[in-house]
């Protein structure tokens, strides 16, 4: 008997049931106290496939008819449906194909089109079927890597000219068990070589190898019905968008914690991406946004608690993964992670987060100013920091007349600085993931008159118009607001609108397009996230999909293609509807080609900018590589370029501080880790980006006042920025 056979004839004795699937969309915010510790399992000899529940069943007929009748995209479950589930949900379980062969494939021919029908009905079997068999293939393939590596490292042979892709997602599935083992030497080779040119010893990196592949093989051995169940469904509600997804039990509860807002630890949303837990995005205020070293994009490859040894993620579930990184306040944890700019998956570096509470007011609004000569006049350009949309709902509820908001900070921070007598004024939105939206319509209230500020339809097509009621402004001048790839969701709502009025220009990079609202709905068994309606800005464009796109470029270091809504798989497109009626405060043509031709000289002969295209074109390079060389000796070359690259850029942009250079790399990091250990250290200077929307602001003011020399009040009223604004 086959292994898929044996698996397939086995049944639960407690009543499971006959029946027979993405990516796992599974978002976790790491903030709260621990659930619970990993107690150390012994490893059995033998997998046991696990099986499917019948409240798991029911819970699949549950999702499949919320999908089929409330999620905002129409789509029917059919057997094109069920070819692409069969295929996302081996996405999930084997992305990197380094798993499964052509023969293993070959066995669910029959399966691909029968999976629709069957997940219609609760008949979960098929989908359990494929999980056992790619848990079976995962234990031989760590088993073959254990041997490989008792048998020495020392044996590799790495004067070859040799080579491996980095990126295996689009590669064609191996033909065989045998292809498979050149496959993994191959990837043993890359990860040794990897640690040698990083200074390890062969004995280190042994210990470290093994541990690494032991923890996944016990990990697969630990495999649970859960974990199958969840696995499946996700690759099925991936279908209809990449936010809608089932939540277990287990992960409801931390799903339900992350409500409640229970602050502690280091503050990073995460989900899983096949094997690995990867970064979101960082919490404004949280130690890791502080610490400064975790960035969006980067994998988590290993964990460790303070005087403990690491202790491997890889093929660990979501929940499990986000037990061990939390902690209580003070403690320290410490993250093995692939960078997101890394050119292979054997690049890591090691971030140590010191856990604390993400405090409200670390996340509230803060302001600054910038003082600029433009033809002989100094202009002061206020500048206001919104790192989320907040409110304290708690203190809003108990009748608190001076709760903390958004808006409310924002509308005082305003008033100080119009008292300060500033000429115009910036937003800064960027890495602003949004929150709550009322306050992203109250916010755009401030700058406008009475007037609507974000259009929600829904799956009927009935559309709901938010408006902002208060014809009071807190200010009328000229404003510039900035945003980047993490800017998101409410974000992207006020710059629309901000840039829909003609109330001010948007600065920057194109923003996230998460324009989905999302609603959790009970199930018998666990929660599902599902996508019911969309954001559209008054203009009538959705911000889904294609986000805000700035009316003057600054290039960013964000790699668009991995982060962002158009990089996520079935996104729901961007479309319109009609537009309402609402106010043109100005109109910016006449004047937005002088604005960029300005920008772009002040780009062409500023050093950090210049700085900045470097390091974009270095990291531009390094997502480029799609193979690393296998050859010790054209390894170490490749390597020994990019810490030479590294270094440069670090030490042009400490020379641009007026800082003493570093001698090595060594220096650098050491640096950073002493940067990292201090919470409370800030950076007091103004990034480049802030000033830059500062001179933007210049120009207007500038042109403002050449316009007014030589424009009667009435002419110049009619065409400037700045007057036509003032109310």
């Amino acid at each position: 008997m086959t292994i898929a056979e044996r698996i397939m004839a086995r049944r639960s004795s407690a009543g499971s049931v006959r029946f027979g699937v993405c990516k796992a969309m599974t978002v976790a915010l790491l903030l709260s106290a621990p659930l619970g510790l990993h107690a150390n399992v012994e490893t059995p000899d033998v997998y046991e496939p696990v099986a499917p529940t019948i409240d798991q069943a029911r819970a699949n007929i549950l999702i499949a008819r919320q999908l089929q009748f409330t999620h905002f995209r129409d789509l029917g479950i059919s057997d094109e449906l069920s070819g692409d589930v069969f295929d996302a949900y081996l996405d999930y379980l084997d992305g990197q194909r380094i798993y499964l062969s052509q023969d293993d494939i070959a066995k669910f021919d029959k399966i691909r089109t029968q999976l629709g029908s069957a997940l219609k009905t609760g008949q979960l079997q098929p989908g359990f079927d494929i999980y056992n068999l790619v848990q079976q293939r995962i234990i031989e393939r760590l088993q073959f890597a254990l041997e490989t590596i008792d048998k020495g490292i020392d044996t590799l042979d790495f004067s070859a000219n040799e080579s491996i892709l980095v990126d295996r997602s689009k590669a064609d599935w191996e033909s065989n068990a045998k292809a498979l083992d050149d496959l993994w030497v191959k990837r043993i080779k890359n990860a040794v070589l990897a640690q040698r040119l990083n200074g390890a010893e062969d004995e280190a990196i042994v210990e470290t190898l093994r541990r690494r592949y032991e923890g996944q093989l016990k990990r697969a051995y630990q495999a649970r019905s859960e974990d199958a169940f969840q696995a499946y469904m996700n690759a099925f509600t991936g279908m209809w968008d990449p936010h809608t997804s089932y939540f277990s039990p287990r992960t409801s509860e931390n799903f339900n914690i992350n409500m409640s807002l229970s602050l502690e630890g280091i503050g990073a949303v995460l989900q899983s991406d096949n094997e690995y837990t990867k970064v979101v995005r960082l919490v404004p205020g949280g130690p890791a946004s502080k610490q400064g070293q975790l960035e969006p994009a980067d994998r988590i490859v290993s964990v460790a608690q303070e005087d403990e040894k690491p202790v491997n993620v890889i093929g660990w579930r979501l929940d499990e993964v986000v037990d061990l990184i939390r902690g209580p306040r003070n403690s320290t944890v410490t993250l093995e992670v692939i960078p997101a700019n890394a050119s292979d998956e054997t690049i890591t570096e090691t971030i140590a987060i010191k856990r604390d509470e993400v405090k409200l007011e670390e996340q509230s609004a803060s302001k600054d100013t910038i003082r600029l000569e433009r033809g002989g006049k100094e202009y002061t350009i206020g500048v206001i920091t919104i790192p989320t949309f907040y409110a304290d709902f708690q203190a809003m509820q108990a009748g608190d007349p001076n709760y903390k908001s958004t808006t409310r900070d924002v509308r005082n921070l305003i008033a100080e600085l119009e008292a300060d007598g500033v000429d115009g004024l910036v937003m800064d939105l960027r890495n602003n993931g949004g929150g709550a939206l009322h306050e992203a319509n109250d916010l755009v209230g401030l700058f406008i008159d009475k007037g609507p500020t974000v259009q929600i339809r829904n799956a009927n097509n009935d559309v709901q118009v938010l408006n902002d009621e208060d014809p009071s402004v807190a200010y009328d001048g000229p404003l510039v607001v900035l945003t980047n790839r993490m800017s998101a969701s409410a974000s992207e709502i006020f710059a629309g609108a901000i840039q829909d009025y003609g109330r001010g220009l948007v600065v920057g990079s194109q923003t996230f397009g998460k324009g989905t609202v999302q609603a959790v709905r009970p199930l018998n068994h666990g929660q599902l996230k599902i996508t019911q309606s969309k954001f559209y800005r008054v203009s009538g464009g959705s911000t889904q999909h294609k986000g805000v796109i700035p009316d003057i470029e600054i290039p960013s270091r964000i790699d668009k293609t991995r982060i962002g809504e158009d990089a996520l798989d079935h996104a729901l497109p961007w479309d319109q509807i009609e537009a309402v009626p609402h106010t043109r405060y100005f109109d910016f043509s006449g004047i937005i080609d002088e604005l960029r031709k300005r920008h772009e000289e002040r780009f062409s002969t500023n050093p950090e900018f210049s700085l900045l295209q470097q390091e974009i074109d270095f990291l531009t390079k390094q997502r480029a590589t799609d193979s690393v060389s296998l050859n010790l000796e054209e390894r170490r070359a490749e390597h020994e370029q990019i810490e030479r690259t590294r270094l440069t850029i670090a030490n042009a942009r400490r020379e641009l501080k007026g800082q003493t250079p570093f001698e090595s790399l060594e220096d650098l990091e050491d640096w950073q880790d002493q940067q990292a250990a201090d919470l409370n250290s800030t950076d007091e200077e103004l990034d480049f980006v802030i000033r830059e929307g500062g001179h933007i602001m210049a120009d207007m003011l500038d042109l403002d006042n050449r316009m007014a020399s030589i424009l009667d009040p009435q002419q110049f009223a009619a065409q400037s920025p700045a007057a036509a604004v003032t109310r």
